[in-house]
């Protein structure tokens, strides 16, 4: 029997990429949403600040509400607040919120000190309906995210900020409470901690991670995709289970960090939300507003690279190169790759920075046995890694710590046991996957072997997704930290003429699992 998957006759839902799914969907429901935009230019005085109407990188396509009704703004407060960096660190801040309901006017106030905040800025909304379908496998919701671009910023400087609407000032006394930070990158380098890690979803285990991540006091964290869950199948397909609202959960569970610390994200495969146009990218425009410098900010919104300090940092998409899931393979056509290689020449061309860190989702290089290394990463994109020498390579996926040895034209280049210094420029790259921050552990067909637990391992049996979908088995001799517990990255940089990178890997109880040293030219 040929039975409808959300819509879709299975057997030609089979054959249909995710686009060519909404469209059909989008066509036989006979509904059709555009952004409503169109915010005017602001300044904020006193402050150097600009803040402005959203490009049309973070439009998502979606369906229209019918009960776009509004409360009392004095009902209602702001809350999961989500910072991101733009192009420029520096200079350049978005911050993002959610309400509950359709407020009037929500607006932005910013300054240097809390009593000082500037008058109102209008910010702007985008509303995001989805519709209960596939007899309610897809759960109903509405919801309202609120976007705010700053831009001339100044350097090094720490900020105030309040958001709200009508009937919610932040800049009221019994309101101060919900005031914010955010500081800016520093104009020279200098010394700072960021952390990454994947996978995080809504759990107990989650909400520790992000609490110690607040103790390293980073300047930023790299979220390297899946990252709250609502689609928890991860195939990209319209038939899958969806429940938007546990993005609800996951921005108020992450507000306690992201409200300070910029939440840099990319797309994995369970971020491939089937509903929402472009390739189930939508949802993503809605909630996030990132760095638009990358090759298709529209269709790729994960794609996108800033520099903090002395560290050019790159996100990527591997959903487009991905062997093992492929709803949204070649996306592209070949321009993420193309922009990569363009992009890491010229970072690797500027004398003010030291070290270029990648991060995306799907693994180059792991052993575990549920999702393994991806043949698509590795055939697409390691060339150009090296061809550039990148410093670290930060992965999710699979849900586990797991890092490598220097890997080099597939082998080990240097290997680095625990404690270890490694110099990319002859050694090769290190490649962590840090998919431990918050949804089930997976396992590895090896023993775990971390700091104070060290069981070396000389090879591994694992295997690799091939194209079309098989499985290529191997045994590799790359694997040298496994840990099968929560845990995050933290990495404490240091410029000059001893810049470097120590990398740290924490699990939830605070005790550290692996470290590394990494400096070019030892």
């Amino acid at each position: 029997m040929d039975i409808p998957r959300f819509g879709i006759p299975e057997k030609l839902a089979d054959r249909m990429s995710m686009a060519e799914q909404h469209e059909y969907l989008r066509t036989k429901l006979s509904r059709r949403g555009a952004l409503r935009t169109g915010l005017a230019t602001a300044a904020v005085a006193g402050a150097g600040v600009t803040m402005s109407a959203s490009t049309a990188s973070a439009a998502p396509a979606r369906l229209p509400s019918n009960s776009a009704s509004h409360v009392d703004g004095s009902l209602v407060a702001p809350f999961g607040r989500h910072l991101a960096y733009g192009a420029d660190p520096k200079s350049q801040m978005t911050v993002s919120w959610q309400v509950p309901f359709a407020v009037k006017r929500p607006y932005i106030r910013i300054g240097r000190t809390p009593w000082e905040l500037s008058r109102k800025i209008d910010a702007e909304v985008r509303h995001l309906t989805t519709p209960s379908l596939n007899g309610g496998a897809i759960a109903a919701a509405e919801q309202y995210y609120v976007h705010a671009e700053l831009n001339r910023l100044r350097p090094g400087t720490t900020y105030y900020y309040g958001v709200g609407h009508d009937g919610f000032d932040p800049a009221n006394r019994q309101n101060l409470g919900s005031l914010g930070t955010f500081t800016t990158a520093p104009e020279r380098a200098g010394s700072f901690t960021f952390t990454a890690f994947g996978d995080q979803g809504v759990s107990y285990h989650a909400l520790g991670n992000d609490a110690l991540i607040l103790g390293q006091n980073p300047a930023f964290h790299l979220h390297a995709g899946d990252i709250c869950y609502a689609d928890p199948s991860g195939s990209g397909q319209a038939g899958d289970v969806y429940d938007a609202r546990t993005w609800d959960q996951f921005l108020a569970q992450t507000e306690s960090v992201s409200k300070t610390v910029p939440w840099m994200v990319t797309t994995g495969n369970h971020d491939m939300e089937a509903w929402y146009s472009p390739n189930g990218y939508g949802g993503q425009n809605a909630r996030w507003t990132l760095p638009d410098n990358g090759p298709d900010p529209v269709n790729q919104p994960g794609v996108y690279s800033f520099v903090h300090g002395n560290v050019g940092v790159v996100a990527l998409d591997a959903n487009d190169v991905s062997y093992e899931i492929p709803a949204n393979y070649g996306i592209s056509g070949g321009k993420q790759t193309k922009w990569l290689d363009k992009r890491l020449g010229e970072l690797r061309a500027r004398r003010d920075i030291d070290f270029i860190v990648i991060f995306f989702h799907h693994c180059a290089f792991s052993t575990t046995n549920s999702h393994a290394s991806d043949g698509g990463v590795r055939e697409q994109w390691v060339p150009v890694f090296e061809k550039h020498e990148v410093d670290l390579v930060i992965n999710g996926h699979n849900h586990v710590y797991e890092r490598t040895d220097a890997v080099k034209g597939g082998a080990v280049g240097r290997t680095i046991p625990i404690g270890a210094k490694t110099d990319p420029t002859r050694d090769g790259i290190v490649y962590v996957t840090a998919g431990g921050a918050g949804r089930s552990l997976y396992d590895f067909p090896a023993p775990d072997s971390f700091e104070g637990h060290v069981k070396d391992q000389e090879s591994v049996p694992t295997w690799h997704s091939v194209k079309g979908g098989g499985k290529a088995v191997e045994t590799v001799e790359w694997s040298r930290v496994r840990y099968t517990g929560y845990s995050f990255l933290a990495v404490e940089v240091t410029a000059g003429h001893d810049a470097r990178l120590k990398v740290s890997a924490l699990a939830e109880s605070g005790a550290r699992i692996d470290h590394f040293e990494i400096k070019r030219g030892n």
